[in-house]
């Protein structure tokens, strides 16, 4: 996302629940005094990995996306207590120059579904991983048909302005199902859990081996 309004609906907009049930789910996994390094794939502006740095304090974390206007956002609301925390980044999967495979954590929200090519993610996750690196991916399902994703619209972004709708509701439609999912994991040989966890959403984790 780069252009100026969708970037500002998007940054603008409450995902406190989801985000909040994001790292909720991290932390029944998560040592609570994890103090290694994390890498948070597609941040937009910046919202989980706040979230993250406030919940994991003595971390670190490389906080990337492909969009700068996203970054922009995220580089506002950084105090001086999260710049120490959180390094922004401005880059594209698969990256040109593989970050080094050294982080303890990758983490990833609503990014496989906006990927032509869904092995980019998870070639990323093994590019940048280390033996025993935890992940967590979470991201939308698509639902059976167009009538129950506009349902969906209708039903958890009434409020929110016309152009987030028209991307919550192409995005559901972009979503891959759970079979989907788990069939791109074999083929990336990566053995993680799948988990539905809502209406819409997906949870994928485990180590890697």
């Amino acid at each position: 996302m780069e252009e100026q309004g969708q970037v500002k609906a998007y940054a603008e907009a409450d995902f406190s629940e989801p985000h909040n049930r994001f790292i909720e789910l991290i932390s029944n996994y998560l040592d609570p005094n994890f103090s290694g390094k994390a890498l948070d794939l597609g941040c937009g502006p910046g919202d989980i990995c706040f979230r993250f740095a406030q919940k994991y304090p003595e971390c670190t974390i490389d906080a990337v996306d492909g969009s700068k206007p996203m970054l922009d956002y995220g580089n506002k609301r950084l105090t001086p207590e999260l710049a120490r925390q959180i390094n922004f980044i401005c880059a594209r999967i698969p990256f040109n120059t593989a970050l080094p495979g050294s982080y303890d954590v990758i983490f990833s929200n609503s990014l496989l579904h906006h990927l032509s090519d869904p092995q980019m993610l998870w070639q990323t996750i093994k590019a940048c991983s280390k033996t025993r690196t935890s992940i967590f991916i979470m991201d939308l399902l698509r639902p059976e048909s167009e009538f129950i994703a506009n349902q969906m619209v209708d039903e958890y972004a009434a409020n929110e302005p016309d152009i987030l709708k028209h991307d919550f509701f192409h995005s559901l439609l972009a979503a891959f199902t759970l079979d989907e999912i788990k069939l791109q994991l074999s083929y990336a040989q990566l053995d993680l859990a799948v988990e539905q966890i809502a209406d819409w959403h997906v949870f994928i984790t485990g180590k890697l081996q």
